[in-house]
């Protein structure tokens, strides 16, 4: 009985979830200009990742630059500038395009809603097709992310499946401040996907205001996205 109760409680914590984050999202975000994430990699800031909002009346816009530099001995082994543009109609994602050099390698997106076909289509430097309009854009500005099926590469376009789940309830510092928050592990549904281009991610989610603190994974060293300000 208390194994069954566990399931249920589980269970409708995922619902409420659901239903609270999926419903009309963006307005979440509308009274904010801003939030700044600053980027780690074992324990040492390496860059960051800031997300602009611009909204006007049933438009809604996400502006995101995010840069990082990883060096080893004055050696660069890894960099990204990347800057992309998310709009949305009514709460749909209608847009998105982005421009990244990645080790110097350009890679882009271009995504546009096809309201007659009711799906995205999608040309992009790894993928070239079309998915499912309830896709999320894999951003950390965005907590429907927690509830998507799948999500779209916002540097190459790539489709991903993804399962979330929940690990627990926990307490968080940062900046001298205390946050309630919920812990969740997401990874690819896919496991026969090579190592570097699985998702494995760990997310601690503020419900409150509605904002992921912070994101963390392993990849050739220790990689964290903390959140540094919100206006």
């Amino acid at each position: 009985m208390k194994i069954k109760l566990s399931y249920l409680l589980i269970g409708l914590f995922f619902l409420i979830l659901k239903n609270s984050i999926s419903y009309s999202h963006t307005d979440h975000y509308k009274n904010l200009k801003k939030i700044e994430m600053d980027i780690y990699r074992n324990g040492e800031i390496i860059g960051f990742s800031n997300y602009e909002f611009v909204s006007n009346e049933n438009i809604f816009e996400v502006i995101n630059k995010t840069e990082f530099e990883v060096k080893v001995l004055g050696v660069k082994l890894f960099s990204i500038k990347s800057i992309s543009k998310e709009k949305y109609l009514n709460d749909q994602l209608v847009e998105f395009n982005s421009e990244t050099l990645q080790n110097d390698k350009k890679k882009f997106v271009n995504l546009n809603y096809d309201k007659e076909q009711d799906i995205f289509r999608i040309v992009g430097s790894s993928y070239e097709g079309t998915a499912d309009k309830n896709n999320v854009v894999g951003n950390w500005w965005n907590h429907k992310i927690l509830t998507a099926n799948s999500q779209i590469s916002p540097l190459s376009g790539s489709v991903k499946e993804q399962d979330v789940t929940f690990i627990s309830k926990e307490t968080m510092s940062l900046d001298g401040k205390t946050f309630e928050v919920d812990h969740f592990k997401l990874k690819s549904r896919d496991d026969s996907l090579e190592a570097d281009k699985k998702l494995d991610f760990d997310i601690w989610f503020n419900s409150k205001e509605n904002i992921i603190l912070k994101i963390e994974y392993n990849r050739l060293g220790k990689w964290q996205y903390i959140l540094k300000n919100i206006e």
